[in-house]
């Protein structure tokens, strides 16, 4: 009874109609110090992993999150499902207010939010059959008491998840099945529960290209479903294929945000450009001129002040390195796109 009257008290009004909505989230790591740092007093030093990071997902919408290796996405992720404890910000998921629920009230929104890993190597257990490893979500939150209603939910799980027929494979262990069988079986784990939210965590990035078409179909279909999804890539060319609004982020800040074809077509932040830029092109014939950005992205424990893009920054000012801009809505530039320049 307590649990249900705290998801109660959080529960506030969603405007937008948004099933996720995450606003300003900050997620630091503390540096250890060691004993030398500890007994000479040296200053407690943070990894700014997320550091003011707001976008929404509806139901029914793909957003993908964008970015090079290391600004932040997978922390992102694992902050909004709980994995990793926010230092600041909201998370309202079908408007209740999660950041701060207890464990036990947190443990039936659990259900609703899944999340896919990016090997499909590592995140199955080896000793449980594809049955074993589909049905434990089940039997965690007491869903199904009756083992025969449990295989059923299992093979239909299977069959969502492309894998038919469910006899195939269902006695099976992770190392009698390929690389994209694997990932299906994990999705297959997370579609069992009914989820209203999936979290695709990199979910193609270790497979053949010749699978990965079946898999981010897959993750297309549950999203016409009604699903909402977020895709974590550094894959522009597949957010721009398959979701609906992309957010690019760099050093712990989304830079820029909107429509996925106008973010594609038409970038208005230089890091956005220079990711485009280096994007192959279909026509092998079309000229093209790759920007590579020059220098190393800045150490997330000492973030440049001003904007953080500026010693990369090729058309970077003098006031850049002054003024933290704010992602704004932008006039020249189709509805709900966004971008975080002094230059625009």
């Amino acid at each position: 009874m307590r649990e249900a009257a705290e998801i109660a008290e959080a529960k506030v009004s969603v405007a937008d109609g948004s099933l996720l909505e995450v606003d300003d989230l900050i997620s630091h790591y503390p540096v250890p110090r060691g004993l030398l740092g500890a007994m000479m007093r040296r200053p407690q030093l943070t990894v700014k992993a997320v550091d003011g990071v707001t976008f929404s997902v509806a139901a029914g919408e793909m957003v993908a999150l964008v970015g090079e290796s290391g600004c932040g996405k997978t922390t992102t992720a694992q902050t909004v499902i709980r994995m990793v404890e926010n230092q600041g910000g909201s998370i309202r998921f079908n408007g209740v207010e999660i950041g701060e629920l207890s464990p036990g009230a947190l443990r039936p929104l659990r259900r609703e939010i899944q999340i896919i890993y990016q090997d499909p190597y590592e995140s199955l257990d080896p000793r449980f059959t594809v049955r074993d490893t589909i049905e434990e979500p089940i039997r965690v939150h007491s869903l199904v008491p009756r083992k025969e209603d449990r295989e059923a939910k299992v093979h239909e799980a299977m069959e969502r998840a492309g894998l038919t027929p469910p006899e195939l494979f269902i006695d099976r262990y992770p190392h009698e099945l390929s690389g994209g069988q694997r990932q299906r079986v994990a999705i297959a784990a997370a579609l069992v529960l009914e989820p209203k939210l999936l979290i695709a965590d990199e979910p193609v990035s270790m497979l053949d290209v010749s699978v990965r078409a079946g898999i981010l179909a897959l993750l297309d279909g549950l999203r016409r479903e009604g699903m909402g999804v977020l895709m974590i890539t550094h894959d522009l060319s597949t957010a721009a294929h398959f979701a609906d609004r992309i957010a690019v982020m760099y050093l712990g800040r989304i830079v820029e945000e909107g429509p996925a074809r106008d973010v594609v077509r038409n970038p208005q932040h230089p890091y956005t450009k220079a990711l485009i830029s280096v994007v192959p092109r279909r026509d092998p014939d079309e000229e093209s001129f790759p920007q590579i950005l020059t220098g190393e992205t800045p150490n997330p424990v000492r973030v440049p002040p001003g904007c953080r893009f500026h010693p990369r920054c090729p058309v970077a000012e003098e006031r850049c390195k002054e003024t933290d801009p704010e992602l704004r809505v932008l006039d020249r530039v189709a509805a709900g796109h966004r971008a975080a320049c002094l230059l625009l």
